[in-house]
């Protein structure tokens, strides 16, 4: 058994911490890494008591994370969307308190949410990026589905570690169509950075899972032994996976006296970990209205993170191009300051939005508002104390109104509608201005329209 559980214990625990790694603050990253994270402690428990009904549950629980995964790719713009998204949270409980009172094939209720999301998510496939992503992501939860019936119900499919491992190979296709998602959801490459963390991976197993499988088959039926060589696997699995979050933790406790050392560092490792992300410039001439628009609505949620400017293909804008070259031909080769200068021109379309006169609440003013707040400045008006330090009183005026008087669902739609105008005044500029891109001439977007059903554009 030790020889199987090693390596698929590891392999998941990696790709878990890998897909946080990737970008700590989405959520459908951590519950990808939830769903691997239950199985590989769904086979540690295994090792240590064959059939017990605290493997089986574990081994449940993806099926309820992968749900929640499932209401994460839905489109944005989903009307179901949010109410998908609470029912979620509720049915964690709702099916995951039957799952540990019911024995054996009891258990399986922990599919319905499952098979709930996985409907919803086939009914928007035309709008989910990549095409063909709910069709595999239902293929692969299926082949999920069967082992895990074949290790609750009575069915003799082969050896129990076999199926495991199975169903390790089917949670771990599902995490990396997960991390497929991100980087196309993100404009990025995924696959060098993907295999530079996999040799390392591989590496550490070899060095790390050989002696620890080695130890459980010299020790068997010695719990604290098992326990604690599937906790040093992960352990080193977890810094691979997570190697950039953990360099910056490291750095912030070796250096904390030196905050300019620390800074520095920082910046290197953000260019440095950028570098295997990064598409290709010559891909961006490829690139649609469309994508051109979706990419500038995420630049400006990135505003204030430097790394991911660092990976949005818009860094390779024509116009980042000219600015640094009318300031010093020598800075074009430089990343992280292609991304302040992206993230000038994105401030300087920002401010191309604000009205003439007094700074008020009314409608002309709300798109502005918006992004000027939220975006530029990073304030969140529905923090329990938004951080409105060194703001003028017009500013702590505004944000109090939003707290007060609007909606976070129509705070939000206006920064939509905001990143829309500012991306057609990008493109509009792309197409005038760069050579390259005259071939590309098509009619400008279409008005967006404001809450009131008056176009803005």
């Amino acid at each position: 058994m030790a020889a199987v559980a090693v390596p698929a214990f590891a392999l998941a625990w990696w790709l878990g911490a890998y897909l946080v790694g990737r970008d700590p603050g989405r959520a459908v990253l951590w519950r990808a890494a939830g769903a691997l994270w239950a199985y590989a402690t769904g086979i540690v428990a295994w090792m240590i008591s064959p059939g017990s009904s605290v493997a089986e549950l574990l081994f449940c629980v993806p099926a309820l994370l992968w749900a929640g995964v499932a209401t994460s790719l839905l489109p944005q713009e989903a009307p179901e969307r949010q109410v998908a998204e609470r029912g979620w949270a509720g049915s964690l409980v709702i099916f995951l308190a039957p799952a540990v009172l019911l024995p054996g094939v009891g258990k399986l209720i922990a599919l319905a949410p499952l098979a709930g999301g996985l409907a919803l998510l086939q009914r928007y496939r035309q709008r989910v990026r990549p095409k063909h992503l709910p069709t595999a992501l239902l293929a692969a939860a299926a082949l999920y589905v069967v082992g895990l019936v074949a290790v609750l119900a009575p069915i003799d499919l082969g050896a129990p570690e076999l199926v495991l491992a199975t169903m390790g190979v089917d949670l771990v296709l599902l995490g990396f169509l997960v991390a497929v998602q991100d980087a196309v959801e993100a404009g990025e490459r995924l696959l060098p950075d993907l295999r530079r963390s996999l040799v390392a991976a591989v590496v550490a197993v070899l060095l790390c899972g050989g002696p620890a499988a080695v130890t459980m088959l010299a020790t068997p039926g010695l719990t604290a032994v098992i326990v604690l060589q599937f906790v040093l696997v992960g352990v080193v699995l977890s810094a691979v996976g997570a190697a950039a979050p953990l360099r910056a933790l490291l750095d912030r406790l070796a250096f904390l006296q030196n905050g300019r050392l620390r800074r520095d560092r920082a910046a290197l490792l953000l260019a440095a970990d950028a570098l295997p992300r990064r598409r290709e410039r010559h891909r961006m001439i490829a690139m649609d209205e469309p994508e051109f628009r979706r990419l500038t609505l995420r630049a400006l949620e990135d505003y204030s993170d430097l790394g991911r400017l660092l990976r949005n293909p818009l860094v390779d804008l024509p116009t980042v191009d000219r600015r640094l070259q009318a300031r010093d031909p020598g800075l074009t080769d430089q990343p992280l300051i292609r991304a302040a200068e992206l993230r000038a021109v994105l401030s300087e379309q920002v401010e191309r939005l604000k009205p003439a006169g007094v700074p008020g609440t009314s409608q002309e003013w709300r798109f502005y508002n918006a992004l000027h707040y939220c975006s530029v400045l990073g304030v969140r008006p529905y923090e329990r104390v938004p951080q409105t330090d060194g703001m003028d009183l017009d500013g702590r005026r505004i944000i109090d109104w939003f707290r007060r008087r609007v909606r976070r669902e129509s705070l939000d739609q206006w920064k939509v509608q905001g990143a829309e105008l500012v991306s057609a005044r990008l493109w509009q500029e792309l197409l005038s201005t760069d050579p390259r891109w005259l071939t590309r001439s098509a009619p400008l977007p279409e008005a967006t329209r404001g809450t009131n059903g008056r176009q803005v554009l």
